[in-house]
């Protein structure tokens, strides 16, 4: 597992999306299950609070869009 340090202003969805570029509410779940601690600064972080990111595939792939003519 990768750690990275926050910057000032970074909520955890800009976090993630910024380290892993995905913010999905599955990645959410999993990176507060590793670092509960976070709750204690509120919705934005301050500089330098160590994250643990959590470890993911890839980009989740977008469904395939459904269409009135099919």
């Amino acid at each position: 597992m990768r750690r990275v340090r926050s910057i000032a202003g970074d909520s955890v969805n800009l976090l993630l999306y910024r380290e892993l570029e995905r913010c999905d509410d599955a990645t959410e779940e999993v990176l507060w299950r590793l670092n509960p601690e976070l709750a204690e600064w509120g919705s934005i972080l301050p500089a330098g609070v160590w994250v643990v990111l959590p470890e993911v595939d890839s980009k989740p792939v977008a469904p395939t869009p459904v269409s009135a003519w099919d």
